[in-house]
């Protein structure tokens, strides 16, 4: 609790300043790192290279050409400006009902038409983030808690308990089975929590997961799934990255296994979204899903606070419609994917640099623990700083991630060209080879004596370049947490 004469005098609300943002993480450091000094081909090829951006650039060009041949889809352009009026006049919560019912049939196709989604529950939001946000709103209040398997996203701590006062119980995965969810660290984790007088309403999944890169198999989901019926806990799966998996096994939504299951639909709800399976965060589609009448009526009342624009709705509808386009897209774009994810586990394992073996999402789970001085956080974050510093890789460190190992950084590989994969490449190369030739590829970067502080507001002037502006990529404010001292 703030002393009185501090909450007298603040300008701001007390959810405003509780430090809930989780911004004092090094996963948004690195953005800032990076911020302050991208990399360019060109302009700056010195720069830090963006591998902490969850973000797919490799199928663009198959938008783009859609766009080019479909112009009445847009009211932007002189064969479609005739519907401009009726985008732009106001539209209920509800959502354009072609464009419900084309995101609808859309996510049944990612799942492979082993399930169908009802259009009328379908919620809008703005992204993933508000999504999210307004699915925890809807079920549970301040000091209420959900079990999250880890690692997980770490704009989780933001975006689920800054605002609703909820609260996120880590249950560590680790590397003795490739950090596969199992039923016995969520019941252990559920029977701690209820020991400790926590008021349990549920239990997160990310599936695909972010940041392993793996899905999680029906057998899991089915035995998550019938915990969470017997213990009348929520089941939420944010299921963002379902159309991003690249090789075998194939996705399984919860949709689909709790038709085989025993369980309470009004306790299944699914998050969902067009910025990484499309490619278009930009867009802010968000998706709640619930088999809950009560959560889609309260969601629909709230997404007046972040609705997708009308404009955005029509002209998604028009391309999710589209089947022949949608199935190509779909199909070469797991190409794709596939494709940039060989090269760059190929590339770390030419350098004595194992991934785990992955089949889905825009990142790879690297492991670096051989390069630690020792087992511990401190050694992981030493590193981390010399890879931001010296290597101008931004890679996201495993403890942001709540990894209970030190050594893994999740890297991103879908955000940049084939050119910068291979200059980054270059440069683990360089510094990996740096330490082979002093007999020890720990040693030339052990003796750098650098530090960080996470409560600075002020960045090293060292990873500043005066020419760069902020990135337009970056999800947090202009306002650097992080400095770095040699």
């Amino acid at each position: 609790m703030e002393p009185a004469s501090v909450r007298k005098h603040s300008l701001l609300s007390m959810i405003a300043r509780n430090g809930g943002h989780g911004e004092h993480s090094p996963y948004f450091d690195g953005w800032k790192a990076y911020d302050r000094n991208p990399f360019h081909p060109t302009q700056n090829p010195d720069g830090v290279i963006q591998m902490g951006l969850a973000e797919n650039q490799l199928s663009f060009d198959l938008i783009e050409e859609w766009i080019k041949n479909n112009p009445t889809a847009s009211i932007c352009t002189p064969d479609g400006v005739g519907k401009f009026k009726d985008v732009a006049i106001f539209q209920d919560y509800h959502g354009l009902p072609e464009f419900r019912q084309a995101i609808a049939k859309f996510m049944g196709r990612v799942r492979r038409g082993k399930v169908t989604f009802d259009p009328d529950r379908i919620v809008m939001s703005g992204g993933a983030t508000g999504a999210s946000e307004t699915l925890i709103f809807c079920l549970a209040d301040p000091g209420d808690a959900f079990l999250v398997p880890s690692p997980y996203y770490p704009a989780f701590d933001r975006d689920l308990r800054w605002r609703t006062g909820v609260r996120l119980i880590p249950f560590a995965c680790d590397s003795t089975n490739n950090f596969q969810v199992t039923l016995a660290q969520m019941e252990s984790a559920y029977a701690k929590a209820i020991e400790a007088n926590i008021n349990v309403k549920g239990v997160i999944l990310t599936n695909p997961s972010n940041p392993l890169g793996i899905n999680l198999s029906k057998e899991t989901l089915t035995s998550l799934l019938s915990f969470t019926f017997e213990k009348n806990l929520h089941m939420v799966c944010d299921e963002i990255y379902s159309a991003t998996v690249f090789k075998s096994p194939a996705f399984t939504s919860i949709a689909e296994v709790m038709q085989e299951t025993e369980c309470n639909p009004d306790l299944v709800h699914i998050i969902y979204s067009l910025s990484k399976d499309m490619g278009l965060p930009g867009f802010r589609v968000g998706i709640i899903y619930s088999y809950n009448d009560q959560v889609v009526n309260c969601a629909r009342k709230m997404s007046s606070f972040g609705l997708v624009s009308s404009q955005s709705q029509h002209l998604l509808a028009s391309m999710l419609s589209d089947e022949v386009f949608i199935e190509k897209f779909l199909e070469e774009n797991s190409r794709r994917l596939g494709k940039r994810h060989s090269r760059v586990v190929e590339g770390l394992k030419q350098e004595g640099i194992n991934c785990l073996e992955g089949n889905a999402g825009l990142f790879l789970w690297m492991d670096l623990r051989h390069l630690l001085k020792e087992p511990t956080p401190d050694a992981e974050m030493e590193l981390w700083r010399v890879i931001i510093k010296d290597v101008k890789l931004n890679v996201s460190p495993g403890s942001s991630f709540h990894c209970p190992e030190p050594g893994f950084f999740r890297v991103c590989f879908a955000n940049m060209d084939d050119h910068t994969v291979e200059v980054a490449l270059q440069r683990i190369r360089e510094f990996v080879s740096r330490g082979n030739k002093n007999g020890d590829d720990k040693k030339h970067w052990r003796k750098r004596d650098l530090r960080l502080s996470f409560t600075s507001r002020k960045c090293d002037e060292s990873l500043i370049s005066p020419r760069q502006i902020m990135s337009p990529h970056s999800p947090v404010p202009q306002s650097p947490l992080v400095r770095a001292r040699t």
